[in-house]
């Protein structure tokens, strides 16, 4: 892929999302960046709605200590400004909107039930990682926190 293909974005997510993203990643046999666009692809179309809005500014209020770099196709990261000026006008974050939206969607995303997440990465790639997303070890990765 060209650079003019991907955007390069910092995220910042806490050590249990991190290991969730890194678990998701080792069932769906590929690579964080694309794992974190199949969660995107999934959550930013709902984050329009106004009642997205306070989940998402609860999300970015707890502190997220762990820098992650992600790559994203240039479609997918052309979304996030939209959504950052959104968090801007309700109070949240005015730095950096799109790595802040970025950050918001992906931790809202992996905030969500283990399995169901996992699943819902082998139904989009019609079944790849299916066995890896039956097993899922909430406590091997909640320890990880």
């Amino acid at each position: 892929m060209d650079c003019d293909d991907e955007v390069m974005l910092t995220v910042r997510i806490t050590a249990a999302e991190r290991a969730l993203l890194r678990y998701l990643t080792r069932g769906h046999g590929g690579d964080v960046s694309e794992v974190a666009v199949d969660g995107l692809l999934e959550v930013v179309p709902a984050l329009y709605d106004d009642a997205s809005v306070l989940p998402l500014l609860r999300v970015l209020a707890r502190p997220a200590p762990c820098a992650l770099t992600l790559w994203l196709p240039a479609p997918v990261a052309d979304l996030l400004p939209l959504l950052g000026e959104r968090l801007a006008r309700t109070g949240g974050p005015s730095a950096g909107p799109a790595s802040a939206a970025l950050s918001a969607a992906l931790r809202l995303w992996l905030a969500g039930d283990r399995a169901v997440l996992a699943a819902g990465l082998a139904r989009l790639h019609g079944g790849c990682g299916a066995a890896g997303a039956t097993a899922v070890e909430p406590a091997r990765i909640g320890a990880a926190a």
